[in-house]
């Protein structure tokens, strides 16, 4: 095995904590936009957004206003993230008549009303209602990248449906972070996406990540091409100011790849 498997993790930031905040007030305040921009500006490598159909954070106006904002930084990655049966083709769809840069789509199986997302496609259960949306969003020609558990089985299935992606749903692994479990836990998704990559799929990973837990998941697990962090990100940017916080998942983005390589290099 080489250091290709531990490539450089791009760090997507999740903004659906600061609508989450704006939209409690008629005020505009604090700025999404503003927001992406201060990221983007620290070094983010993309923006991520959920626009759940009840707008309980992230409205359909903000997709076009960020969309437009990314045209200025061409060599980041706009991701959206959504049910694809439930208002998310419609957002992408607007997107692209309006030529405006949509990179990537996650696609997530939660329901209209849940709290967040908390399970992953399932497999081949899902397939055959899926394959047609994928092959939508590749005829855009936007990435799709699939939410999925740290299970190994399904990934070949996932490849097959079409997706270039998995994104794995990472909670149970930070829900174990300085517990017992912690090594089990991190071991599983080494062998999902060590399973991913066997297939052909690219990696992702999200949901709760946070500074204290991913310079080790990046280490250790496999060819993770992008973390998408929303919560702990903005909750630390609260105290520390986007700038300052961007650069310290930076930095654990960084250390996380040194010791896999290191890792690797003396295994």
């Amino acid at each position: 095995m080489t250091s290709r498997n531990h490539p450089h993790t791009a760090l997507s930031v999740n903004l659906n904590k600061v609508a989450l905040v704006r939209n409690t007030r008629h005020l505009g305040i604090p700025s999404v936009t503003r927001a992406a921009t201060l990221c983007l500006q620290a070094g983010a490598n993309g923006i991520t957004v959920h626009p759940r159909p009840d707008e309980r954070h992230i409205r359909a106006s903000d997709v076009p206003e960020l969309a437009t904002l990314l045209k200025d930084w061409p060599e980041r990655e706009f991701n959206i993230e959504g049910n694809p049966f439930h208002n998310l083709m419609e957002v992408v769809g607007q997107l692209v008549t309006a030529k405006l840069p949509v990179h990537q789509v996650t696609f997530v199986p939660d329901s209209e009303g849940q709290f967040t997302s908390d399970h992953g496609w399932s497999f081949p259960d899902d397939a055959a209602r899926l394959k047609p949306l994928i092959d939508q969003a590749h005829a855009w020609g936007v990435r799709v990248s699939l939410f999925m558990d740290a299970e190994p089985a399904p990934m070949a299935a996932a490849k097959a449906v079409g997706a270039d992606r998995v994104e794995l749903y990472t909670e149970p692994y930070a829900a174990a972070w300085g517990t017992s479990d912690q090594t089990e836990q991190l071991a599983r998704f080494v062998v999902a996406a060590q399973a991913a990559l066997d297939a052909g799929l690219q990696v992702n990973a999200g949901h709760d990540l946070n500074q204290d837990n991913l310079a080790a998941f990046v280490a250790h697990v496999p060819g993770v091409s992008e973390v998408s962090i929303g919560h702990a990100l903005i909750s630390d940017a609260l105290e520390s100011g986007y700038a300052a916080t961007v650069h310290g998942y930076l930095r654990c983005l960084e250390l996380g790849t040194r010791l896999g390589e290191g890792s690797l290099s003396t295994g």
